[in-house]
């Protein structure tokens, strides 16, 4: 999977679960300043994050700041899934999320930029608002499962749109192997 960067979204090391966590709260008290207070969820949310990242073995865990909006973070990994994966299949899973799940405000489907199917999911609870966006390729018995939770949820639209701007440019084609130099 190869992501494009997206401006307000910052990358955290995934190497051990120390040096994540380490990293996370280095950023959150940059962030820190008179609203102080607020962050204490986000920090909460960014250990658990942290090690639900590294037990699920996840690509990419990164924290999104806009700033007319709290922080949030953003986890995503690739899973296998069964069966063909197309447009039905995106419809599917969004009818079975909307009916089983509570909470939920909102699921719809688009197609990414480079038009792999995505199931887009929003909830906002008591917990916060959080948006999970599950890329389908249709090549290959997997999926890319973008998790992104604002436990403030102030301004999240904006960090949505940050983190659907990630989403939308999302590529899931194998990696070319690198060449092999002699010398």
């Amino acid at each position: 999977m190869r992501l494009p960067a997206v401006s307000g979204i910052t990358p955290v090391s995934l190497d051990s679960v120390e040096r994540t966590t380490a990293e996370l709260h280095a950023h959150m008290a940059r962030l820190r300043g008179p609203d102080a207070a607020r962050d204490l969820g986000l920090e909460a949310a960014a250990v658990q994050s942290a090690e639900i990242a590294h037990e699920q073995k996840a690509g990419l865990l990164a924290l999104v700041q806009h700033r007319d909006a709290d922080p949030a973070l953003l986890i995503a990994g690739i899973v296998p899934v069964d069966g063909p994966l197309d447009e039905s299949a995106a419809a599917g899973l969004g009818h079975f999320v909307a009916d089983r799940t509570p909470g939920i405000r909102e699921v719809s489907s688009a197609r990414t930029g480079r038009g792999y199917p995505v199931v887009i999911v929003e909830r906002i609870g008591l917990s916060g608002a959080q948006l999970q966006a599950v890329v389908l390729d249709p090549d290959r018995p997997r999926a890319a499962v973008f998790t992104l939770h604002s436990p403030g949820g102030r301004g999240w639209l904006e960090v949505a749109a940050l983190a659907g701007t990630l989403v939308a440019g999302v590529d899931l084609t194998p990696a070319e192997p690198r060449a092999t130099v002699r010398r």
